[in-house]
């Protein structure tokens, strides 16, 4: 039976269902405890698990991300929280360097049962320091895995099974998300951590999403679909690996394809995903692949620049409209 919840609820209730299960598995971060997490997420645990397992640490990106690598090494499951996407790259040192590298470079000998949770995206006028879209920076390493959760069903899928993944976990939340809403069956079985999606079927062209995108595309194929454009809507749930397989069997039905992506469009990881399957799928498209990304240039903080920056429904339906030559 599935029930309504917002999705920092999903990721609180994932967090204490795999604390209640390991007692090995540790939360720790910037206001994780006593505060119960900047968007709530940690709420409640450290009331019930202590500040042995609910750390509340320095502002030291670096070295907390370090110490949950360290903790990872003999044997525990942290769960680190960086307060958003932003403030990683002080801690690239860690995450780059150790959490990504040790189990190659050991032969296996160490698995790295680590979890990165950090807000990022574009939410409300947090200014240009504060909004970037890193993801396609962490893509360009190996060692790491990327989960994006787009709804409150696949927060809680996706944590739990990132908690209980022997791999590195980069673990993405959109700012905006946390307090939308959407059903969750606790019971369901969950599917592969790194399987897209496919929330809507189509014929006539293939969008290929993720984190709050996808929101964003189920709009926009909604009003296409007034028009008489009927879209495929996937969302990748997972940045490393992809699920090529999935994005290749619908733009063989299509033959379309359309990446929408907030981040800034050059070099960005609608850039890889286009130009893979455009390898793979070269003789099923009708016309070149497009992308749909962010502005070039940093976030602005007033509200109607930074609205216009990043693609909105209206740009995602002009961009399909353009491929389908209506």
């Amino acid at each position: 039976m599935a029930e309504e919840m917002l999705y920092w609820q999903a990721l609180n209730r994932a967090l204490d269902a795999e604390m209640a299960l390991d007692e090995s598995v540790f939360i720790l971060g910037e206001d994780v405890g006593l505060y119960g997490g900047s968007y709530r997420v940690t709420e409640g645990l450290y009331a019930r698990y202590g500040e042995w397992r609910v750390r509340d640490t320095p502002i030291s990106e670096g070295s907390f991300t370090g110490l949950g690598v360290g903790a990872a090494l003999v044997g525990m499951r942290p769960v680190v929280e960086i307060m958003t996407i932003n403030f990683s790259l002080l801690a690239l040192d860690a995450i780059v360097n150790m959490a990504a590298k040790v189990p190659f470079m050991s032969g296996g000998q160490f698995p790295m049962a680590l979890v990165i949770r950090m807000p990022g995206g574009v939410a409300k006028q947090l200014a240009a320091q504060h909004s970037q879209r890193l993801e396609q920076m962490y893509m360009n390493v190996p060692g790491l895995r990327i989960a994006v959760p787009a709804t409150s069903q696949d927060a809680w899928w996706q944590l739990r099974q990132a908690i209980r993944s022997d791999e590195p976990i980069v673990f993405i939340e959109h700012e905006l998300l946390y307090f939308s809403k959407g059903p969750v069956d606790l019971e369901a079985e969950a599917p592969p951590m790194h399987r897209a999606r496919v929330h809507r079927q189509g014929r006539d062209l293939t969008i290929v999403a993720y984190s709050r995108m996808l929101d964003l595309s189920l709009r926009a194929a909604a009003q296409l679909a007034e028009e008489g454009i009927e879209a495929t809507v996937i969302d990748l749930r997972s940045l490393r690996p992809i699920d090529w397989d999935t994005c290749v069997a619908s733009v063989e039905q299509t033959h379309r394809l359309l990446v929408v992506e907030e981040d800034s469009r050059f070099a960005g990881s609608g850039a890889e995903i286009a130009a893979e399957l455009a390898e793979r799928c070269f003789y099923h498209l009708d016309v070149p692949p497009a992308r749909l990304g962010g502005r070039e240039l940093p976030t602005p903080y007033n509200g109607t620049s930074e609205a216009q920056c990043i693609p909105r429904p209206s740009d995602i339906v002009a961009a399909a409209r353009r491929l389908c030559g209506t």
